[in-house]
This record gives structure tokens, C-alpha cells and sequence, in this order.
């Protein structure tokens, strides 16, 4: 694979995580860094370490994975997203869903890297036999998803400033829409 590739496939892996980042920065409203760079750290973080259990489990559990991963992903982002639409309609103020949250942050990180793995079975298919060769894909993809995260919550922030919009319904429809999408993928390829 070619560094361009390398970096395109960065890129698509990251829209998943600049969608679910911009609903984030409409739910926030203003520039909160810990939690921007958290955000980001973790999506990274698992879009890079999801393709290395891909590759390093593909001798033994590509069979397994390939699967259930649309599966897993539909039912994480479908769980989130439902639970978004109910506290909508719910209308209580502190039950709604929460971006700030460390189990939300991870469970959109988990949920937004299933298709990495795929990535990383992927790769142990087409030629990459060992760690060291690992390690640039894997920084490009985590590097990238990081960058990405964070440019998707200040669009968030400067979206959700000048439309007033039902965040958590639409965020929810977004969450859904995004599991769908993966879902659709798996099943039509």
C-alpha cells in the first residue's frame, strides 16, 4: 500500500469520528479543550490500535471478526444514538446525553474503530508481516482521526451557535444513520 493510499484510508476511516465530533460540539456549544482533546485522544487512539488487533488476530480470528464487526458497530452506535432520541423526547435536563462523558467518549471511540479491524485483518492480507511495518499506517491513521476529531468539534461549536437545532434528535439520527451505513456496507460487499 502507497502512503497516498495509506492516508486516503486514514481519512475515510476518520469521517465516522468528524461526524460523531461535530454532534459533540454542537451539544457543547463552546470550546472546551479537555474534553475536545480527550475526545480526540481516544478516537486515535482506537482507530489506531483496532487495526493492530486486526492484523496481529488475523491468522487466527479473521474468520470471527469479518462476521459480527458491522454487527458490533450497528448495535454501539444504534444503542447511543436511540438513547440520544429518547432523552430528547424524555425533556429532562439531566438525563441527556453527554459528550463530556469518559463512557460515552469511549464508547463512540469503540464504537466509530470497528471498521478498523477489518482494516487491520486487511493488512496482514496484503503484505504487512511485521510490527515495524506497522507502525507508519498505524500513526497516520491516529494522527489523522485525532486531527480530524478536533476540526469536527469546533464545526460543531460554529454550527450549533448560529442554527437552533434539536441536538439530541438529530445527533441520535446521526449515530443511527452512521451504524446503518456500516451495516449496509458490510452486507451489500
Amino acid at each position: 500500500m502507497s502512503i497516498i493510499e495509506i492516508w486516503l484510508l486514514a481519512i475515510s476511516l476518520a469521517i465516522d469520528c468528524f461526524t460523531v465530533s461535530v454532534t459533540s460540539g454542537i451539544i457543547l456549544k463552546r470550546v472546551q479543550w479537555s474534553i475536545f482533546l480527550k475526545m480526540a485522544f481516544f478516537f486515535g487512539f482506537f482507530q489506531a490500535f483496532m487495526p493492530l488487533i486486526g492484523w496481529l488476530g488475523a491468522s487466527r480470528f479473521s474468520h470471527l471478526i469479518e462476521d459480527y464487526d458491522h454487527w458490533i458497530a450497528f448495535g454501539l452506535l444504534s444503542f447511543l444514538g436511540f438513547r440520544m432520541i429518547y432523552h430528547y423526547f424524555k425533556k429532562e435536563e439531566e438525563s441527556t446525553f453527554d459528550p463530556r462523558r469518559l463512557k460515552i467518549i469511549l464508547t463512540l471511540a469503540v464504537a466509530t474503530s470497528i471498521d478498523a479491524l477489518a482494516i487491520g485483518i486487511s493488512f496482514a492480507f496484503t503484505g504487512y508481516k511485521s510490527l515495524e511495518e506497522m507502525f507508519l499506517p498505524l500513526l497516520i491513521i491516529g494522527f489523522v482521526s485525532f486531527v480530524i476529531s478536533l476540526i469536527g468539534n469546533f464545526i460543531g461549536i460554529f454550527v450549533g451557535k448560529r442554527i437552533n437545532l434539536c441536538v439530541e434528535l438529530l445527533g441520535g439520527l446521526v449515530l443511527i444513520g452512521i451504524g446503518v451505513k456500516i451495516l449496509i456496507e458490510h452486507l451489500c460487499s
